[in-house]
């Protein structure tokens, strides 16, 4: 006979041993049986459906299931079906095999079975394969007294009595391959679903499913279901922001959701707002027994004492994920040290690689790894911090070495060097942007614990990193603070360095009233302390601030002062970049194209002599410019070609970008639209590959202006609202007014006179917000020619003569003349034929002068005046 003998705290299953010549003692869940026999002995009971209850609320996790659900209907009758799925405490890996199981109980009707095998059950070892084993086969209507000694021996017979048999079988809690091998089936008609906390490598066979946090729809649902109520629209936003906090962990929205539902009272907005502002995370995701401190604690004190230690110290990076070469400088190891380590760490789910070589740790598990951190000498997190800083100090200096032109001499030492493996300017770059948001989090804490010294060092290296990624705003917060920090130290130097970055990181994002300031202050500075090299900089930049308002004259005498102040300093690269500013000027202000081309092919020779072959790309994709504007379209194309085959040598693909688009408008100015819309696609999706948005927005217009030039308004009307959500953005309010007008003017042509009206007004009010005459100037002529559409000659007449005026003082000639081309077309309206005549003589001579496009329609219109008997009624040109 079989009695209860007692109970025990086990959840487990495990031979007790003999007690007596014909009984044995068992342990079944937490009962303990002997059993007895003075006669044959009984038969036994089977126990094959032992699947806890389904679980509650189960939400989302669509995909994994139809994974496991999948794989009862795809997999081969004879082979067995293993599935591991792995994930950090409390993310639901057994609420989703549970679910699973019970939605496949009905393909298995021999058996479904559910084994926790407590490799984290608080206060009690991981379970002995050979003690599962032994209740397995009770369980499967073994006699006691047949159940052999020996694990081998168990599982031999464990596998004969599923042999032929459709039996789902639950692993829970594994923890490594040696406690589950001996427990798998033989049968192909079996399927195991095993969960763990570790990744098991070393188990062949399996098909692995690593289970993430919930996606935030699926979070914010789960919380909304465990409170049970009605939620509204705004306390819906709270619940969002609550299982945010939580790391869209399912064990801590659970918990959270617990509190919730048994108080009716509570609010759940003022909750979450008391969650958010809680000084300890983690003590708040309590109830009961069951806490996220207490599932993480039992994976901690699994692990050896050096990888609890690197644990503590990867929180202390201030970043958003860390490499390799950077673990091994914050805790002092050799790279392969660290690697093994944080692999042990990344197989134990502390940590997510989303990349190869990088980690990253979650919101949850952070704070509970600067808890412990805490708990550590203030010597050594000191330590480790600095160790940390100077790996990232010495390296972005190694990166400003390759990507500096001309190189600076006190690095040229330290490069190559074997830390981060950068041995050129590509794996530089590379660097650089794999780790700017974690060198730009390093600034930020510098700053904070003003640590002056180390925030202007890490953003001087910073200064020679690439511009085309964009980061406007972020750059300006960085120089911001470096302008703090240098200040604070007295470093006059640093502050002069400092305002001149700012300067330059304004002017990119769009911002033109505060820079000129920023330059005229650095200026000053560098004249203060005789810093010659910094003051034809500061020039430089203050030309440019200048010349984006319009201010061309005083450009241009800035930037003379600029280049001289270079050539007596014998800095030829600061002469090119001068001789290439004073083209554009020569171009744009003044159109004197053979002055332009004379400096551009100067600055290109330099370029050369210098074999500094990117500012040889940007001085032939100025030359490009000036041809095309001269109306040789040819040499354009060319130019185009040359600088497109540089950058791709060089690899710069943000210059790719930009080289084909010259060369799309080039060849929208020959009237080849096919080609010109290819390589306008092309660019496009390279900005896009680059992840440019900015570059984007600008292939975007290109694509939209032959689109237009084709008829095809909607598509250049898609395009230009595309560009236009890109710029607002961005926060770039000059690109947002070029695609105002962009718009407008396929609203106009689509006859949408009243849309077209208000968008041309947005543009003009942002370009005189900028000071920027020759963009309003621009829109002033398309409003002309929108109303003499739709008010007639006289309201246009107005916008016109506003154009001329403003082309004038900005010296735009293109726009000069299409200004006198619309006056002149509103007098021919009201009978002024002799003051409409002299007005498109006077435009068709600017056109000619500067190879315009424009040229050639309007010198036909001029003749046909001319040349007709002036019969038409006064109120017709």
């Amino acid at each position: 006979m079989t009695t209860p003998a007692g109970n025990d705290s086990s959840a487990l299953f495990r031979v007790e041993g003999h007690a007596q010549d014909q009984s044995r003692m068992y342990l079944a869940g937490r009962d303990l049986y002997q059993t007895t026999f003075s006669g044959p002995p009984p038969t036994p009971v089977t126990a094959l459906h032992t699947l806890p209850r389904d679980v509650v609320a189960f939400t989302g996790r669509d995909s994994e299931l139809r994974r496991l659900l999948r794989t009862a209907d795809t997999r081969a009758a004879e082979v067995l079906a293993i599935h591991t799925i792995d994930g950090m405490p409390g993310v639901g890996k057994t609420a989703l095999v549970t679910h699973a199981a019970h939605l496949l109980a009905d393909r298995y009707p021999d058996g479904q079975l559910f084994v926790h095998l407590a490799a984290h059950t608080s206060g009690q070892p991981p379970a002995d394969p050979a003690e599962v084993l032994a209740a397995l086969l009770l369980g499967a209507g073994v006699a006691p007294q047949h159940i052999p000694d020996g694990v081998e021996a168990r599982a031999a017979l464990w596998r004969a009595r599923l042999a032929g048999k459709r039996v789902l079988l639950v692993l829970d809690d594994a923890a490594s391959r040696t406690q589950i091998e001996p427990l798998l089936p033989s049968s192909g008609g079996c399927l195991v679903l095993i969960t763990s906390r570790r990744r098991l490598l070393a188990l062949d066979g399996t098909v692995p499913l690593p289970l993430e946090t919930l996606p935030p729809k699926q979070a914010t649902a789960l919380f909304t279901r465990l409170i049970h109520r009605n939620v509204t629209e705004k306390e819906s936003e709270a619940a969002a922001e609550v299982v945010k906090l939580c790391g869209y962990l399912p064990l801590a929205i659970r918990l959270l959701a617990a509190h919730l539902a048994h108080h009716p009272t509570w609010d759940i907005a003022t909750y979450a707002h008391e969650f958010a502002t809680a000084q300890d995370l983690l003590g708040e995701l309590e109830a009961g027994d069951r806490a996220v401190t207490a599932a993480f604690d039992l994976s901690y004190h699994a692990l050896s004492a050096d990888q609890q230690r690197l644990f503590r110290r990867l929180c202390l990076h201030p970043g958003p994920e860390i490499g390799t070469y950077a673990a091994a400088a914050l805790d002092d190891l050799s790279l392969a040290q660290a690697r093994r380590r944080l692999n042990a760490l990344y197989t134990d789910h502390f940590i997510d690689e989303p990349a190869p070589g990088r980690y990253r740790m979650h919101d949850l598990i952070r704070e509970y790894a600067l808890a412990l951190a805490a708990g550590d000498p203030d010597d050594d997190r000191q330590y480790a911090i600095i160790r940390l800083y100077a790996y990232y100090q010495r390296v972005a200096q190694v990166a400003k070495y390759f990507l500096s032109f001309p190189r600076p001499q006190a690095a040229a030492d330290e490069a190559p060097v074997p830390i981060a493996e950068l041995v050129n300017r590509e794996q530089a770059l590379t660097w650089v942007r794999t780790e700017r948001p974690n060198l730009i989090a390093c600034v930020n804490y510098a700053a904070l614990h003003r640590q002056h010294t180390r925030v202007i060092q890490l953003t001087d290296a910073m200064s020679s990193f690439p511009s085309e990624e964009n980061h406007w705003q972020e750059d300006i917060s960085l120089y911001e603070k470096a302008l703090t920090a240098a200040r604070h130290s007295g470093d006059r130097l640093a502050q002069a360095n400092a305002l001149r970055h700012l300067c330059w990181t304004q002017l990119s994002g769009g911002q033109y009233s505060a820079p000129a300031d920023l330059a005229e202050k650095s200026l000053a500075l560098y004249r203060s302390i005789g810093h010659q090299h910094g003051e034809a900089n500061a020039l430089h930049a203050l030309s440019h601030t200048r010349r984006l308002t319009g201010r061309y004259e005083a450009a241009t005498d800035l930037a003379e002062q600029a280049l001289t102040l270079h050539k007596s300093l014998g800095d030829r690269h600061g002469e090119a970049k001068g001789l290439l500013a004073l083209a554009w000027l020569r171009r744009v202000a003044t159109a004197e194209y053979e002055a332009a081309t004379a400096l551009a092919e100067q600055a290109l020779a330099l370029y050369k002599s210098l074999e500094h072959q990117i500012g040889e790309a940007s001085a032939l994709c100025e030359l490009r410019v000036i041809r095309q504007l001269s109306g040789e379209y040819d040499a354009a194309a060319d130019l185009a070609g040359k600088a497109l085959v540089l950058y791709r040598n060089l690899g710069n693909r943000y210059g790719e970008a930009l080289a084909l688009q010259g060369l799309s408008r080039a060849q929208e100015a020959i009237g080849d639209y096919e080609a010109a819309a290819d390589f306008a696609e092309q660019a496009l999706a390279l900005y896009r590959t680059l992840g440019d948005r900015h570059g984007e927005a600008e292939g975007l217009q290109a694509l939209g202006k032959v689109r237009l030039a084709t008829g095809d308004h909607e598509t250049a009307a898609v395009l230009a609202e595309q560009a236009l959500a890109i710029y607002r953005a961005l926060n770039f309010g000059h690109g947002e007014a070029n695609a105002l007008h962009a718009l407008a003017q396929t609203r106009y042509l689509s006859g949408a006179f009243e849309t077209a009206t208000e968008l041309l007004a947005q543009a003009r009010a942002l370009f005189q917000s900028f000071g920027d005459d020759h963009g309003e100037a621009e829109v002033l002529n398309s409003t002309g020619a929108l109303l003499a559409q739709s008010s007639g000659p006289a309201e246009s007449r107005v916008a016109y003569r506003q154009a001329l005026q403003l082309a004038r003082r900005a010296q735009a000639p293109l726009e000069e003349a299409k200004a006198l081309e619309g006056v002149a077309r509103t007098q021919m309206r009201c009978g002024q034929r002799q003051a409409a005549l002299d007005g498109l003589r006077a435009a068709v001579a600017i056109y000619q002068r500067i190879g315009a496009a424009e040229a050639e329609s309007a010198l036909a219109h001029l003749a046909s005046l001319q040349n007709r008997a002036f019969s038409r009624s006064p109120g017709q040109p």
